[in-house]
Parts: C-alpha cells; structure tokens; sequence
C-alpha cells in the first residue's frame, strides 16, 4: 500500500472513537459504503436506538453505479438483517453531509418526533466531517459519531483506493466548510495539512476543490 503513512495520519486524524450509548435514534448516513448500513441494523437490534434514519439520496460515486438512492438500498439491508420497516425513516433528497443533517432535522421536526440525541453512523475516515456539520446544522441535538471498527489496512484490503481520494478531499473541506460557515471548526494540525498535501501531489485528488473561490 502505497503512501500508508500519509493515509494514516488523514484517517486517525478523522476518527473520533466516542463511546457509544443509547439514544433517541440512529442515523446511517448515505455513500457508496454499504457496510454503514450493517452498522446502523446492527445497533438498533442492540437497543441501542428504537428508529434510524438513512439519509442520502446519489452522491458524487453512487450516481455513476447505482439506480436506487443510498437511503432505499440502505434501508433494503437493514429490513432484511431484521429492522422493522415501520422503525425506518428515509430520506432521499440530499446529495452531500450537509444536507443528510439538514433534511433529516427537517423531517424529525415535521413529523413531530421526540428526539433530542442521535448517533449517527458514517464511514470510518468520515467521523471528524460528520460531527463537524452536525454541530453546525443540528446543534441542539446531542450526538455520538460512530463507525465500522476496523483498522486503515484493513479498510483498503477491502475498498481498494478510490476511498482515499475521498478522503483527501474530505481534509480540504474540514477548512473550506468552516470557512463558508458550513461546519463548526476543527482544528487541522500541520502534520496533518502536510500529509494531506503530500497525496494532494501524489495524484489523491479526484475531490479536490483546484478553485477554492469557485465554492
């Protein structure tokens, strides 16, 4: 694997590792990572929350391979692992984390529901971004960020590498969001910034924004 050090840094620098505890609900939310809808089943069959939301409808990689939103084929894999249907809630709009929290708090308040915490299941380089725009969207609620425990080899003996240029890109955006207002702040240490930089060079930068104005 090449670059694992660099791709490390990004990854432990986005992991959280918060300790879980019950909530009001569960929220998995959308990518081309099934595996964050195995996760979110898996804690609602623990008792950990008694409803899950999934949030995404095609993203930037979903739109190219898949005829379904991210939220309905999530929800398809929670059903059969044993969630009952009337427990999910699904939310097909959204495009980007933003709006996953955005349309989520949006529906949570038009169907009236009494939540005020939530765990939210992301991908497991993601867990730093999430919980950066969920501060922001949905401030009053609280929150735990969690994921697939399993370590950075590992993830790429399974996903291969195009989950690296998402993840690079994910660095540029913990300091473009906040920037926009988009994401409460996180800081960035410089060993950070300076591996993300290195694979910026190495050609890691599919999601890369080359025209930090054009946002």
């Amino acid at each position: 694997m090449e670059n694992i050090e660099e791709i490390k840094v990004l990854w432990n620098y986005m992991k959280m590792n918060q300790q879980l505890k019950k909530a009001d609900c569960i929220i998995g939310l959308g990518s081309v990572d099934t595996n964050v809808a195995n996760i979110a089943s898996e804690l609602y069959l623990k008792g950990y929350a008694d409803k899950v939301f999934f949030s995404g409808g095609l993203g930037k990689i979903t739109n190219k391979i898949w005829n379904e939103t991210e939220a309905e084929k999530f929800a398809k894999i929670a059903i059969k692992k044993g969630v009952p249907k009337e427990k999910i809630y699904i939310e097909k709009e959204s495009t980007n984390t933003g709006d996953n929290f955005r349309f989520t708090k949006r529906m949570i308040e038009e169907l009236q529901l009494d939540i005020k915490s939530c765990i939210v299941v992301c991908k497991p380089y993601d867990e730093k971004r999430a919980h950066a725009s969920f501060k922001k969207i949905m401030p009053e609620f609280e929150v735990i960020i969690t994921s697939e425990n399993i370590s950075c080899e590992e993830y790429y003996r399974k996903n291969g590498t195009e989950w690296i240029n998402v993840l690079v890109g994910d660095i540029q955006r913990m300091k473009l969001f906040y920037e926009k207002g988009w994401q409460v702040k996180m800081d960035i240490p410089k060993d950070v910034w300076d591996a993300y930089e290195v694979l910026v060079k190495k050609g890691y930068d599919k999601f890369v924004f080359k025209d930090e104005t054009a946002l």
